[in-house]
């Protein structure tokens, strides 16, 4: 029985080294996202190119998951909108129903890009409405 427990002992350690070793490579494969606090929320902004006009979108985040709804003021509805933020800040959405796609880039509450519709390209950009609590009167 003892020559049986060192035998399997090495084996243990084995086990041990490799499940501690592929835990910390599935660790350092996920790639990180950046923080992105500032993407949940609402946003106004203006596109032109193929369309022009203006739009207002709300989305919320999972992970570097986006999803949520737009407005737009040319062609006038309201659509749902999915996408994804990467590790550099960069976002990609496309327009539900409206068969638009755009990538831009995030700085802070600003963003900006281009799209493309079936009908053209064109160029977007957005600022997201920041509210502020009212102040007391004293």
């Amino acid at each position: 029985m003892h020559i049986q427990f060192g035998r399997r002992l090495p084996i243990l350690w084995l086990a041990a080294l490799l499940a501690v070793c592929c835990t910390a490579t599935a660790i350092g494969a996920t790639p990180p996202t950046r923080s992105t606090s500032t993407l949940p929320g609402t946003w106004v902004g203006s596109y032109s190119g193929a369309f022009a006009g203006t739009f207002r979108f709300t989305w919320a985040q999972t992970g570097s998951k986006l999803h949520g709804s737009i407005h737009l003021s040319n062609p006038v509805g309201s659509y749902g909108i999915s996408g994804f933020v990467g590790r550099d800040g960069g976002v990609q959405f496309g327009v539900v129903g409206a068969g638009a796609t755009y990538k831009g880039s995030v700085s802070g509450n600003s963003m900006s890009g281009t799209y493309k519709s079936p009908q053209g390209t064109g160029s977007w950009s957005a600022h997201k409405l920041v509210v502020r609590p009212k102040k007391k009167k004293t």
